[in-house]
């Protein structure tokens, strides 16, 4: 899997949000800005990552993922 497959998976979910995916093979690392995760701790926000690509992480196409999730205030 490549990283710009996971980002377009991610987009789905994620339609307004500013999203950057590097890595490759099953190894990604992942940031996401999106008013998605306004009012949602951190493991709440990584459940909908993991929501959008939890088929591929089961199919072992994607093993591991690091997260780095903020609201646009956040990241403001």
């Amino acid at each position: 899997m490549t990283a710009d497959e996971v980002k377009s998976l991610l987009s789905e979910s994620f339609a307004d949000a500013e999203i950057s995916v590097l890595g490759e093979g099953a190894k990604f690392e992942v940031s996401i800005v999106s008013d998605a995760f306004e009012g949602k701790r951190p493991v709440p926000r990584q459940q909908l990552v993991y929501g959008a690509l939890n088929a591929h992480i089961q199919s072992g196409e994607i093993h591991a993922v690091t997260m780095n999730l903020k609201t646009k205030t956040e990241a403001a």
